[in-house]
């Protein structure tokens, strides 16, 4: 998956519409459409087209039928039809529930552990080829400036953040990569809490002083 492929949320409705996304980025998308219902018929648009397509293909006789049926049977659904689409004010005080079959918690059971001040970070680690972490971030707080080595997929699931593209609010997905700088400030009033999948390092940007007033909360 090249940063290029998922350059807009476009892009990755869909990717995920097609099943070619890894798992954390399944479960990111999966989750904001359970929260938001904007991209729902996007999304239904592409897999609509998907199976156009598939009608116009030659059937194939499959090379290992119980092995390929086995495979087909554990695959993860990605039919809208069977996605939940609760009221969003229902998960004001909890995750999506996507989000706590992949995590195995809710939103008040997160382990946080300190980062910089104003900033908390809890890493999953690397899964399916991706860095996941969920992140707090004190309200008004600013992240140091940074750009992107890759693509950073991120879902607000509390609070918002803004940054030189404007406001994420609970719901939104944010797509960042190489081509942008930016410096994503808390919204005041509420902590800002962040579900983020990445495929490479961040880069720190700007000047010295504010790299450091920024480390420094």
């Amino acid at each position: 998956m090249t940063t290029r492929e998922l350059d807009t949320v476009d892009a990755l409705m869909a990717h995920y519409a097609a099943g070619i996304l890894p798992e954390p980025a399944r479960v990111l998308v999966a989750a904001h459409l359970e929260l938001a219902s904007v991209n729902r018929q996007t999304v239904a648009a592409f897999e609509a087209a998907a199976g156009d397509l598939v009608e116009t293909l030659e059937p194939a006789p499959l090379s290992d039928p119980e092995n390929s049926m086995a495979a087909i049977l554990s695959s993860p659904p990605l039919s809208l039809a069977t996605a939940p689409k609760s009221n969003p004010e229902d998960h004001d005080n909890g995750w999506p529930s996507v989000l706590r079959a992949f995590t195995g918690f809710d939103r008040h059971d997160v382990p946080w552990r300190w980062k910089l001040p104003g900033l908390k970070e809890y890493s999953l680690g690397k899964i399916d080829g991706c860095d996941v972490s969920f992140y707090r971030i004190r309200p008004g707080r600013a992240i140091p400036e940074h750009t992107h080595e890759g693509f950073e997929l991120s879902l607000v699931l509390h609070g918002a953040f803004s940054d030189v593209r404007g406001r994420f609010g609970r719901g939104d997905i944010s797509v960042a990569d190489d081509s942008l700088d930016h410096r994503p400030i808390a919204d005041g009033g509420e902590h800002c809490i962040v579900f983020a999948v990445t495929d490479a390092p961040v880069k720190l940007r700007g000047s010295l002083g504010r790299r450091l007033g920024d480390l420094i909360g």
